[in-house]
């Protein structure tokens, strides 16, 4: 890991992962302004679950979006690791992200040519790892979502919840220090959706990281630390429930 990741993991112990203050998303479609977020401040503490709970529309994608640097922030400021994304050029936001920064997706995102353990192991190879430190710590990811017999298997092969799961051991193929999930139990079941939740409490416990989770289920309340509710573009409710 470069020195910036080091870097990271230091900062990561002073409590703080998320720091956004009077973030604004403002989009721009013809003459039509659509406001995404109004003024969003938001922290996230180290090692919590926390979700972004919101009708369609009120800006629980977007906001994910900024925390991870695949958007900017029209105005404002958000601070990942003490890292200030907004003032970074593209490129140290690109490398900053692959590096600290896990993505789970509501489409699950897997490549349907490849096995759930080529899926898992491509992030590692993109990286740059050895081949043996790939295909331990790959292992280890698919053991940790309940998948390592299902290994060889493509993604067509599996249910939903199961390429979940494989889209669980992607994002923490890399030593991330934060997931961000966007919608990650939208296309399941109730029953699947419970233990992919169950899969993330496991996640944090065991992989000393910090999950974002943007969800309109009703259950999510049930496993999370805390709970930010938006409206509009606007934070209009924080729950924070008992560590657990």
């Amino acid at each position: 890991m470069t020195d910036s990741g080091a870097d990271t993991d230091r900062r990561s112990s002073n409590g703080r992962v998320v720091k956004a203050k009077g973030v604004w998303r403002v989009y721009h479609s013809g003459v039509q302004k659509v406001e995404a977020l109004r003024g969003v401040d938001l922290e996230v503490p180290s090692g919590r679950f926390v979700a972004v709970t919101g009708r369609s529309g009120s800006g629980k994608s977007t906001l994910l979006n900024c925390i991870g640097g695949l958007d900017r922030p029209t105005s404002g400021s958000i601070h990942v690791f003490d890292h200030p994304l907004s003032e970074m050029a593209e490129e140290e936001v690109t490398r900053w992200r692959r590096e600290n920064v896990g993505f789970v997706f509501q489409s699950f995102g897997l490549l349907p040519t490849l096995s759930a353990y080529e899926n898992v192991e491509l992030v590692l190879r993109i990286a740059g790892v050895d081949q043996k430190e790939r295909r331990k710590r790959t292992e280890h990811c698919l053991d940790l979502v309940g998948l390592r017999e299902w290994a060889q298997h493509r993604p067509h092969e599996m249910s939903g919840g199961q390429q979940q799961r494989v889209g669980i051991a992607r994002a923490l193929a890399n030593h991330p220090k934060l997931i961000l999930a966007d919608e990650p139990t939208g296309e399941l079941d109730s029953e699947t959706a419970s233990q992919i939740l169950s899969i993330f409490q496991d996640v944090i416990a065991n992989e000393n990281v910090t999950i974002v989770v943007a969800s309109h289920d009703p259950m999510i309340g049930e496993y999370v630390d805390e709970v930010v509710q938006l409206k509009d573009g606007q934070i209009v409710g924080h729950e924070k429930e008992a560590s657990r």
